[in-house]
């Protein structure tokens, strides 16, 4: 298969909105791929490398100046075997050696195929919109149920790996996958919800209520005396939680995989700011992660609150309800898992919320004791109540500042996750909540995801993720999306989430007011 054809199927993808076209599309170049392509192709789609980590960043690649290809010769093979020998370039002379395999690879390119090349290299294909129509298109191209695909995804952690069994075993293949301990899953996502009244009325009395903390989440498994710690990207950490570690080791059992967050306290037991729990995550700006180091005046330990339990001692607990997984969960974390109301009136949740407030959490969650274990934000059985609302939006850029502002970059340009898998699109701007040593951060830190510049604003490639709170959303015909932000102001940034994992134009719109429209006004942080 030539890699122009994986180009042509990603630019079909681009230009319709339409979500079966979109899968339909991805299905016919799945099924013409061999058994050898299909890792990368599919990996490729996805936005994603199959070799992780190149160590080049994107000021290398897009600084690559080189004629390109007249007529398409570069085969998906050709091209994934230089991605992996670039990926394993290390030592003295690395940086310039991989620049000089990266030339030769997009020499060969035709203009398409370098576009294409460049857009997954340095991440901007990377905004897992696209995973579920991906999931589908395997689903479609090996004639065998989505759920099918999706269950074996999130047991497997990689799509790739799910799309080869699909397409080269059926559903036999996919329902042989099973959650072994030492392998990440895909975690659970909470939806936000409106409020505290409207998630007890979809849910009734059958409910979980536990706070809603302000930490890393984390996924532990442990077989016997091994032990492994995973970050919401699956990402293995365990090497730098030696604290988490000991504590999963002196856990009454054999073998367990538990769901929760971690995060720093201060002495007096409450939880230390966002910023200072992910201070024990030493950021690397090429990193699609950041890296989790242990720190070595070893003051921020942390502390590990549990909230699911989904296998123990052998018996794989994900199809049980809520209800039985949380028994299993007392059983074996006992002071470890986090507090929750069970089958609470709604005047018990409405305390519940004030104390949790009152505590130093960000809110409440509220679960549904009836569902199984689901990952991703499938249905609405985990939703999240804040007392503001609070979007996770991408960075697209940010202007210089004027005053005391003068000499920073400021006013930020955000973007809302386009479902469909197309570009962040605009939804408003914001300069409030900005400290001055945020003001610092951001102008020491853009520069390094500098996509381009005019006189007045520096454009971001789409890498960082910013929490954002607002106090609605109204219709504008300023922004791509329709919509803009009502009153939005930086609440912190968030190093632990990809842009794959921000909020999607749709969960922005969902916060437009129910009632009658008044007409639109200025876009107040414009």
């Amino acid at each position: 298969m030539l890699l122009s054809e994986v180009v042509a199927a990603s630019e079909s993808v681009r230009a319709t909105a339409s979500r079966r076209v979109k899968i339909a599309g991805l299905a016919d170049l799945l099924s013409r791929a061999d058994s050898g392509e299909l890792l990368p192709v599919v990996a490729w789609i996805s936005g994603e490398l199959p070799q992780g980590r190149l160590g080049a960043g994107w000021r290398t690649v897009a600084g690559i100046e080189v004629a390109p290809a007249a007529a398409p010769t570069l085969t998906v093979a050709a091209v994934d075997a230089a991605l992996t020998e670039v990926a394993g370039v290390a030592g003295a002379g690395s940086v310039a050696r991989r620049r000089e395999l990266l030339t030769g690879l997009l020499g060969s390119a035709t203009t398409a195929e370098r576009t294409f090349l460049i857009r997954l290299l340095t991440g901007e294909l990377r905004q897992g919109a696209l995973t579920a129509i991906v999931a589908e298109a395997v689903a479609k191209a090996a004639d065998v149920p989505a759920d099918l695909v999706r269950r074996a995804y999130m047991l497997s952690g990689r799509l790739p790996v799910t799309a080869a069994a699909a397409l080269s075993g059926g559903a036999e293949a996919l329902a042989a996958f099973r959650l072994e301990v030492g392998r990440p899953i895909q975690p659970m996502l909470a939806s936000p919800g409106a409020s505290l009244d409207e998630a007890l009325r979809e849910f009734g009395d059958d409910v979980s209520v536990e706070h809603k903390l302000d930490g890393a989440r984390i996924q532990v498994h442990r077989k016997g005396s091994q032990v492994w710690v995973f970050t919401r990207t699956l990402r293995d950490i365990t090497s730098g939680v030696p604290e988490l570690v000991q504590l999963a080791c002196e856990l009454p059992c054999d073998s367990v995989v538990l769901d929760g967050e971690t995060l720093a306290l201060t002495d007096s037991g409450r939880p230390r700011p966002f910023q200072e729990t992910m201070s024990r995550f030493a950021a690397d700006p090429t990193s699609e992660e950041p890296r989790l180091t242990v720190n070595s005046t070893r003051e921020l330990l942390l502390h590990p609150y549990f909230f699911d339990c989904l296998h123990l001692d052998g018996v794989d607990l994900l199809d049980a309800p809520l209800r039985e997984r949380r028994a299993a969960l007392a059983k074996v974390a006992g002071e470890h898992s986090i507090p929750a109301l069970i089958d609470p009136d709604p005047e018990s949740v409405a305390e519940y919320f004030d104390g949790a407030l009152a505590a130093g959490h960000e809110g409440i969650m509220i679960k549904s004791l009836s569902a199984p274990y689901a990952a991703g934000r499938r249905g609405r059985s985990w939703q999240k109540i804040k007392p503001a609302h609070t979007l996770d939006l991408v960075v697209l850029g940010a202007e210089w500042g004027y005053g005391r502002r003068t000499g920073y970059l400021s006013n930020l340009h955000l973007g809302a996750r386009d479902p469909a898998g197309g570009d962040p699109i605009m939804v408003g701007k914001t300069f409030k909540g900005l400290t001055d040593a945020l003001l610092r951060w951001q102008t020491a830190e853009f520069p390094r995801h500098e996509r381009s510049r005019d006189e007045y604003t520096v454009y971001l490639w789409p890498e960082l993720v910013v929490e954002i709170a607002l106090d609605g959303v109204q219709t504008s015909s300023r922004y791509p999306g329709g919509v803009a932000l009502r009153f939005a102001r930086v609440v912190r940034y968030r190093p632990d989430k990809e842009p794959a994992q921000a909020d999607t134009i749709d969960a922005v719109r969902a916060l437009m007011p129910t009632g009658p429209q008044t007409h639109e006004v200025a876009d107040p942080q414009a």
